[in-house]
């Protein structure tokens, strides 16, 4: 396992690059998000470890951040005085190239579509809109989708389908959205709890997972949403993030503000938690796998640490039967 340490910065959010495989992200709040500053931090995964390439200041807490799709040095971040900044590693300036400025709250999430018939951006905000943005068309959004009768924790495209982002939200829905029409295509009562994130199967377009404040993780199906496929439980307290894994259709990870990182194989009916790693001491908000290097995974917390490392379960090879 490899850790970077960030002292007095608390880590919110972490991404790979989708163009170099050692390369991730990192955003970071002071005094846990509640005031003070946030640091971008670009770093680079050497054979020993971890090492800081470059680091970006914003005068407000940093709380998501996405890479772009269409160039390896451009990142975007979210944060809590309502903007989005876009950032590039290859500006020697330290400022931002561009802040987008209409959201009135926290943005918690931020995301880059995927798809190759575009090249969006969809944020997520407190102020319970979502607003999707072309950054080639200045800094103004495209549109605002609103519905969510509480604040947006996370909002995703999805990686099949053009024009069509997944949101969670405080109000315990699961949406799924429409920008062609600027509609919600469908909502889901997912929890009787708050939903801190949400993410799509990469394998199938119609399984996305939630994770939410009633410490559970459901899988649905979005052609039959009267039940979820599969509810995994386990956490102790709220899950703060999930990512299905690029590597294998029915295996996911989850990190929670009980300190843990939790491996799951939902198409288990029995015995789905494949492993559970406790090497924070602190909230783990932040987790990603890497697209190019199977089974590595990367989480980042409030104990002021990036980790880097493979998980027993995944390193093993698969049993022969379940």
């Amino acid at each position: 396992m490899k850790t970077f340490k960030f002292p007095a910065r608390h880590g919110y959010a972490v991404e790979i690059s989708p163009f170099i495989p050692t390369r991730l992200a990192c955003a970071t709040s002071q005094y846990y998000g509640i005031a003070g500053c946030g640091t971008l931090l670009v770093l680079e995964q050497t054979e020993t470890g971890i090492a800081l390439v470059k680091s970006f200041d914003w005068n407000d807490g940093l709380f998501d951040v996405t890479w772009s799709e269409s160039n390896e040095h451009i990142l975007l971040t979210g944060g809590g005085d309502g903007s989005l900044q876009v950032w590039d590693t290859a500006n020697p300036q330290p400022g931002p190239l561009q802040v987008l400025k209409e959201h009135t709250q926290e943005v918690y999430s931020v995301d880059w579509s995927q798809t190759r018939e575009e090249n969006l951006v969809v944020s997520g905000s407190w102020d319970r809109t979502a607003k999707v943005w072309d950054l080639s068309r200045g800094g103004q959004s495209l549109c605002t989708l609103q519905g969510h009768e509480g604040v947006i924790y996370s909002t995703l495209w999805s990686p099949h389908i053009p024009g069509c982002f997944a949101s969670a939200s405080g109000d315990g829905t699961l949406r799924v959205w429409d920008v062609k029409t600027g509609r919600c295509r469908l909502a889901i009562p997912a929890h009787k709890a708050e939903i801190l994130s949400c993410d799509w199967c990469k394998y199938d377009q119609n399984v996305i997972v939630t994770g939410a404040v009633d410490c559970s993780l459901c899988v649905w199906d979005l052609r039959n949403v009267r039940q979820p496929l599969s509810r995994l439980r386990g956490h102790s307290y709220a899950i703060r993030r999930v990512k299905f894994s690029p590597f294998n259709q029915t295996v996911l990870a989850s990190c929670s503000y009980d300190f843990t990182v939790r491996l799951w194989d939902y198409s288990r009916t029995e015995q789905p938690l494949l492993e559970t790693l406790e090497h924070h001491s602190e909230f783990v908000c932040g987790l990603d796998f890497n697209l190019q290097i199977p089974n590595q995974v990367v989480d980042c917390s409030w104990d002021e640490t990036v980790k880097i490392y493979t998980p027993l379960c995944l390193a093993a090879p698969p049993p022969s039967a379940r």
